[in-house]
This record gives C-alpha cells, structure tokens and sequence, in this order.
C-alpha cells in the first residue's frame, strides 16, 4: 500500500484532480457507488492534500462539483429512464430491495432525504434517479442536494487531510474508528425506536404504568388496596396530578438523556478521535490573533447555550400559541411550550457525563447545538421548503462556526466537539422522530395508541 500511494504521489497533480473527480462524479451518474462507494477516493484526496501533492481547497472545491455534476446527471437520467432503468436488467441486479428503501426514504422526508442519503452510499447512488423519476422540482432538488454534498465530500476530504503524516496512521484511525461507528450507528437505530415510542406513546409514564399494572405483583396491590390509591387520587386533584406526570415524563428523559450520553461518549472515547486533538490544537493555536480572538471571544459569549435555550422558550411559545392547540402530555408539552424543557435536561446531561480524566463534552456545544437543531425543527415544521431549507443551513452553519469559535480558542477539543455535536443532533432526533411518529398516527385516523 505505501508503494501505491508513493506512485500516486508521483503522478501530476492535474492528472490526480481529473481521475479523482471523475471517479466522484460517476459514483451517481454511472450508479458505481453500488460497488465502489467514493469515500475512499475522498479520503485519499484528503490524505494527497496533508502531503502537499494537492491543494486542499483547489481540491474541496473540485470534488464538491463533481459530486454536484454527477447528481444532476442522476437526476436529470432518473427524469427520462427512471423507469426504464429500474426494469432493465442493470435494475434487477440493482435489487428490488434497494430500490424499495431508496424510495421510501425519499417520500417518507422529500427534500431532507435527499441531503440524508449524502450519507448513505446504496441511497447515495440511487436517490437522484428517484427523485428525478418522481418529478421532484430541480429548484427544490438543488439546495437539499448541494447542503448534503458540502458536508459530505468536505467531512471526508478533511478525515484524510487531518489524519494525515502517514498511511499507517490512517489505517490506525480507521480501524479503531470501525467498532465505533458501529456503535454509532446502533446508537442512531435506537434513539429512532426511542422516538418512535414516544411518538406512540405521548405520555410515557402513563404508558409504563399501565404495562406495569399487567404485572402479578402490582395487580395484587391494586386489587388490595385499589381504593385508597382512588381516594389519594381524588384528594391529590387534577392539576397536581398532572405535575407529578409531567415531573415523572422529565425524569424519565433525564434517564434517556443519560443513556444517549453514556453511549456517545463511548463512541468518542474508541472512535481514536483523540489522536489528532493536539495537531488541530496546535493548528489553531498557530492562526491566533489578538483581534480575532477577541472578535471569536464576544460571538462565543453572545451564542451561548443559555441564550439559545430562552431564544427557543420564545420561539415555541409563539408557534404554539399561533398555530398548534396545547396537549396535556409529555410530547405535547416538549414539541410546543415547553420545546426549551429537554434543553436544559441536555445540560444537566452533558454536565454529568462530560467529565472525567478526560473532558469528553463540552457542554456548550452540546446545548448549542440541540438549541439550533431545536429551532430550525419547530421553524421548518409545517412550513414551505424554502423556509426549512434556510432554517437548517442556519443551524448545520450555527453549529460548524461555534463548533470551530471554541476549537479557535482552545475551550474545546476536536473530539469533544464532535461528541457534543453528536449528543445535542441525537438527542433533538428523539423528539423529531417522536413528532413525526405522532403526526402520521394522527393523520391516519387517530391519536396514538397508549400502551
């Protein structure tokens, strides 16, 4: 393998940047991502730009419209063969069951689909040409697309840039970096399964009680003492019991919330994250100035995570009071009024779990996050694609510049900024996916099923 990579380096840079952006390019257009998905080609570009065999931005920006250029060819083959294609025999061997994930993507989250399956390689190759069959605008197409292209040709450009001195370190990195985006990905799975039982669910604690009352043990007190627990019922009042169920409901995320820490920060702790903290320590430190520091310092303070929390209190109470009626259940009361609610549990959260011999969160980063993901949900719920589009490119750029404000000034580490980032986007997920689960239940004839 370094004789490989030797030979490439010896070969000229533009024939590098040609092969290198034809190979990204026809990962879509000539659907090769199903057999050779381009990460790899990123990552080795990335890797070209650390030795100085290419130019990082000259290279960023080259691999970011290849990967545009080959979507729009997708796009614009799915428009005129989509369905050709699916029953020809390149199709069949595609496989019925490829096509039938890539399709329920795209109509489950439109627009949002399409920047998700960036990040998936079968959805990768397959999404334009369904989305292009589907008769899906090009102008709503675009933007989704391009969001999804930037984040991800320029993550996996900069994971090879920044691994960089040698390939025995990027091998060392990504293969430490396997067991962890195992557990990643299970930890995704399960915060989507959390969200789809609480979208079910909508007053969880009610929920558990009522599977709990199944149990031998507490029919047995309920058939013996069942009175008194009415009167103590009655005598409590409507309102208090409603306290104490909601209470309950917080207590019960607070659990959750720690569970999702827990697993992130094992994620960060194996990922091998940690290994370049100090080299992109040192690179920022290198670009300090006095004025941008203290520029970077006043921006930091204004966008902190207990301003975004109240900025969030204000926004949900407004949207609830102008357009959705206020339930009295746990979802209702964190996906309207209380949206600030699973905020400030987040904190105490990333609080308690970012500590250590080893500062695996930071917390600001954390809340700032789940407080940008949290506005950018309740602005673009309901509204035009426009208006999401430009609700979540603010927070996804809100998140980038204070990510890398605290990378700037050395309140942060890179790995605890990317464990913190991952903990405030799983846990807005939760409550995303929870909304979402109830909202189809709604629509198809009903609220959810209690139980």
């Amino acid at each position: 393998m370094h004789d490989l990579l030797n030979s490439v380096q010896s070969l000229p840079p533009g024939l590098i940047y040609l092969v290198a952006a034809l190979v990204v390019a026809a990962e879509t257009a000539l659907i090769i991502g199903l057999v050779a998905p381009g990460e790899a080609t990123l990552l080795l570009v990335g890797f070209l730009t650390y030795t100085g065999t290419l130019r990082l931005g000259p290279a960023l920006l080259l691999m970011i419209l290849a990967a545009v250029a080959g979507d729009a060819v997708a796009f614009r083959s799915g428009r005129r063969y989509g369905l050709r294609l699916r029953a020809s025999r390149w199709g069949a061997r595609v496989g019925a069951h490829r096509w039938a994930r890539a399709d329920a993507m795209l109509a489950r989250m439109g627009g949002r689909g399409v920047l998700t399956a960036r990040w998936v390689a079968f959805a990768r190759t397959l999404v334009p040409r369904l989305a292009g069959a589907a008769g899906m605008p090009y102008r709503r197409f675009a933007p989704w697309n391009l969001a999804g292209v930037v984040s991800w040709v320029g993550g996996s450009v900069l994971v090879g840039h920044l691994a960089g001195e040698s390939y025995d370190t990027v091998s060392r990195l990504l293969g430490r970096a396997t067991g962890a985006v195992l557990v990643l990905v299970a930890a995704l799975v399960a915060v989507v399964l959390a969200g789809r039982w609480l979208g079910r669910n909508p007053d969880p604690v009610r929920a558990l009680a009522a599977r709990a009352g199944r149990l031998p043990p507490v029919r047995w007190l309920s058939a013996r003492y069942g009175l008194l627990f009415f009167l103590l019922s009655l005598r409590l009042g409507s309102a208090w019991a409603l306290l104490a169920n909601l209470a309950a409901g917080v207590l019960l995320l607070f659990v959750v919330g720690l569970a999702i820490a827990w697993t992130m920060r094992a994620v960060v702790r194996h990922s091998g994250l940690a290994l370049v903290d100090g080299a992109i320590a040192s690179w920022f430190a290198l670009r300090r100035t006095p004025d941008a520091v203290e520029a970077t310092q006043a921006a930091v303070s204004v966008l902190r995570g207990s301003s975004l929390i109240v900025v969030v209190g204000v926004v949900a109470v407004v949207q609830a009071w102008r357009h959705r009626p206020w339930r009295a259940d746990l979802l209702s009361v964190v996906g309207t009024i209380g949206a600030f609610v699973p905020l400030v549990v987040l904190a105490l959260v990333a609080d308690l779990t970012g500590g250590g011999r080893m500062v695996l969160f930071s917390t600001q980063n954390a809340v700032v996050t789940a407080s940008l993901c949290t506005l950018a949900w309740l602005l673009s719920r309901g509204a035009r694609w426009p208006v999401a589009v430009a609700a979540w490119t603010t927070a996804a750029v809100g998140v980038i510049g204070v990510g890398g404000a605290r990378l700037y000034l050395g309140m942060s580490t890179a790995s605890g900024t990317v464990g913190a980032v991952l903990l405030g986007a799983a846990w807005t997920a939760v409550f995303m996916v929870a909304w979402a689960t109830r909202d189809r239940a709604v629509a198809a004839g009903g609220p959810p099923a209690a139980g």
